[in-house]
């Protein structure tokens, strides 16, 4: 048989009308592509098997050869196409019914495989190949079976794991990749969701499925403009994908909750943006980052409206939902130095800092830990009853006041363990005075520096009873020379102080 030229353009092939000069031309047309087939050459094994086809449109082995070379170009539903015309034509034929389960297995659908593979061992009952491609086939059911179980249930981590193996046999099956993209992208894992999209994508624009994912990812990253105008192209690719018209209701209404809330903050609207602020976060729990805002808005609403506590537990709830989102850090911190739990402030400012080290940061811990030392020294200003604000006249009355209530003279009659814990109160109320009445020790004292440490007040020379006789202008050691009447007809706390 007299090869043929490989390099003549088709259109000036010789016209063969001879039937069996044509069955010799599509021969030699499908040995020469059994030669670049051999040699992996596999384009050019498709052109001239395809040339076969074209002089020999009824012979079945044309089309399963071409078929197993599509397979080799990954153009798996060329070959399944192939592969069933091959079959429609004879269907005794082993190879093409093995090639197109093949070719379903590769597209995941497992049940068209499964029927396949029985027709071939029908034909041939002993095909190791068929039946090890049937049980394969049973595998991937089992696969599927389990990913929709946990799919109804939202154990999306499982949903990943069976389609990760269920890819592994069925590599060029879309409609896994897209469950498998959607699973990632309600876990969060948004980067891999969107590189799956993207490579189907790039192989077909139109897909529905694919762009929803593309959404959703986008969506759940807080970009929802972007994220919709990927729904409004699913939906113009497949009016009734119920999935994608869900999502784009969902952002087009959280969008305009969030926006709404934002414009009652700016029009120190409390109360209006922290309930609209908790309507939005009913539309879309599934929605994180989007979420994890809307928590810390209401955050900052809260504080506004002096819900304290509940701006707390709002930043705490934010970062439950995004453990790297700052501004809960910072908001949720401020708000624990307002509610004096200055340990919870430092840890938070501390975790801000680690994560930004900015000057900013930097003083917002350092006052904290500044905050946090000086609640941990005795608290003068709880001492005496007084606020930080106090003026000098006012820390004298409160001082006059507690001095009095709490001098040891007043409670001679009472038990030793009384008498003790109201010598301690004394000795507190002295030392606070001390302490607040000096302008220097005072200034000292509220920017954080530990009085106790440079001796000025607890031990040397400090005694209670100096300072109350100083205060008092009496005279006389110890309580001596001074009395108390707290008869009944003095009231009771009404007591009188006599000079000896």
């Amino acid at each position: 048989m007299a090869a043929v030229d490989i390099d003549v353009p088709v259109d000036t092939e010789p016209q063969i009308h001879n039937p069996e000069d044509m069955d010799r031309q599509a021969e030699g047309f499908k040995e020469q592509g059994n030669a670049f087939y051999s040699k992996k050459e596999y384009s050019e094994a498709f052109n001239y098997y395809t040339k076969a086809i074209d002089v020999s449109p009824k012979n079945a082995s044309y089309y399963g050869n071409r078929a197993a070379t599509l397979m080799m170009l990954c153009r798996f539903r060329e070959a399944l196409e192939d592969s069933q015309q091959a079959v429609r034509l004879d269907d005794c034929f082993m190879k093409g019914h093995l090639r197109e389960g093949k070719c379903h297995l590769l597209l995941g659908n497992a049940m068209a495989a499964n029927r396949c593979f029985q027709k071939v061992l029908e034909l041939e009952p002993s095909n190791k190949e068929a039946e090890q491609e049937n049980k394969t086939a049973g595998t991937l059911l089992e696969y599927e079976r389990m990913a929709d179980f946990g799919f109804e249930k939202r154990d999306f981590r499982k949903v990943v794991y069976c389609m990760d193996r269920a890819l592994v046999v069925a590599s060029a099956c879309h409609r896994f990749k897209i469950l498998k993209a959607e699973c990632l992208a309600l876990l969060g894992r948004y980067p891999e969701a969107q590189s799956v999209a993207s490579d189907i994508l790039r192989m077909d624009s139109t897909n529905a499925d694919a762009l929803y994912v593309r959404g959703l990812c986008l969506y759940y990253e807080d970009c929802i403009d972007k994220a919709v105008q990927f729904f409004v192209q699913a939906l113009r690719m497949a009016p009734d994908h119920e999935k994608a018209r869900l999502a784009c209701r969902n952002a087009k209404a959280l969008k305009a909750k969030k926006e709404e809330g934002n414009q009652a903050f700016k029009n120190c609207n409390y109360e209006a943006a922290y309930q609209l602020y908790t309507e939005a976060l009913t539309i879309d729990p599934n929605n994180i980052k989007t979420n994890a805002k809307l928590y810390c808005n209401r955050a900052t609403a809260g504080a506004k409206l002096k819900k304290l506590n509940q701006a707390i537990d709002d930043c705490t709830s934010a970062i439950k939902l995004d453990d790297t989102y700052i501004k809960a850090y910072l908001r949720r911190a401020q708000c624990y130095m307002n509610t004096e739990q200055y340990e919870e402030a430092v840890r938070d400012y501390e975790k801000v800092y680690q994560t930004e080290k900015t000057s900013d940061h930097k003083h917002l811990l350092k006052t904290a830990q500044l905050e946090l030392k000086k609640s941990k020294r005795k608290d003068y200003y709880k001492v005496l009853g007084v606020s930080k604000n106090a003026t000098e006249d006012e820390i004298k009355k409160a001082y006059r006041k507690r001095a009095l209530m709490h001098h040891p003279d007043r409670h001679s009659a009472a038990t030793p363990e009384v008498q003790k814990e109201e010598e301690k109160k004394f000795k507190e109320v002295g030392e606070a005075f001390t302490v607040l009445s000096d302008p220097k020790k005072k200034m000292r004292y509220d920017s954080g520096h530990d009085l106790e440490d440079e001796g000025s007040c607890d031990g040397g020379d400090f005694d209670a009873n100096n300072i109350f006789r100083a205060f008092f202008g009496g005279h006389g050691g110890g309580g001596g020379g001074y009395s108390f009447d707290s008869s009944p007809d003095s009231g009771p706390g009404n007591f009188f102080f006599q000079f000896g």
